[in-house]
């Protein structure tokens, strides 16, 4: 079975020297660029299924490196970033970024949600009929959907936006994002009709709807629906 490959573009040693040896450990081929335009010569020249993507690079903002790999690649990309403001988070996930990760970061999440891209990629490519995980389980034809074994009524809102999230399971989904999915407008002054939704729907699927084990709430940004790989 051939090795996949992940790209890592960071120009800081440290990072780049520590992310080699755990992902070479977890079976992944890496190829390394310590700027954008050397990394994006090495995303066409070796077509990753991956990509580890620092926003802070020496001749090009990270976003814009996310904005021009877009145009022609559904690459996973995975933000590491020490900006830790809300607005470039959202903003990278807006330009296209499937996960960002504030530095310092631990090896083990990181891994993690690198399994999570590369599955969301494999889905697309073969898209699922149902989603299971967690005591959740969705049969997207017949849009039924149960929780622990109990079959739970949702109104068709409800349901686009819990289908929204399952089907992009382990990432985070901004407000734009969601309101787009779910009600074909990205307008913000509709975020707090989002909110409500999410209030309802954690009623109805969440063991614990104030203690939220399932819909995670990424403050100032979107929401995430977690998968089992997360722990």
């Amino acid at each position: 079975m051939t090795a996949l490959r992940v790209l890592v573009i960071d120009d800081e040693i440290d990072i780049t020297g520590a992310l080699q040896p755990s992902l070479e450990a977890e079976g992944y081929q890496v190829v390394s660029a310590a700027n954008a335009e050397s990394g994006l010569d090495l995303l066409q020249a070796t077509n990753p299924d991956a990509m580890i993507l620092d926003l802070g690079l020496p001749d090009l903002d990270g976003k814009e490196v996310i904005q021009r790999v877009r145009e022609w690649s559904d690459v996973p990309i995975i933000v590491l970033s020490a900006r830790h403001m809300e607005e470039e988070k959202i903003a990278a996930l807006d330009f296209g970024a499937n996960d960002y990760i504030n530095k310092p970061f631990a090896i083990g999440e990181l891994l993690a949600r690198l399994r999570v891209a590369l599955r969301l990629r494999q889905s697309r490519d073969k898209p699922a009929a149902n989603f299971q995980g967690a005591g959740l389980a969705i049969d997207f034809p017949s849009r039924s959907v149960t929780v622990r074994g109990q079959e739970v009524k949702l109104t068709p809102k409800e349901y686009d936006l819990l289908r929204a999230l399952a089907q992009h399971a382990g990432q985070v989904m901004t407000h734009n994002q969601l309101l787009a999915f779910v009600w074909g407008s990205a307008d913000l002054r509709d975020s707090q009709t989002l909110r409500v939704m999410v209030a309802q729907l954690r009623q109805k699927i969440e063991a614990s709807p104030r203690n939220p084990k399932l819909i995670l709430t990424e403050p100032g940004v979107g929401y995430r629906l977690k998968v089992d790989d997360e722990g």
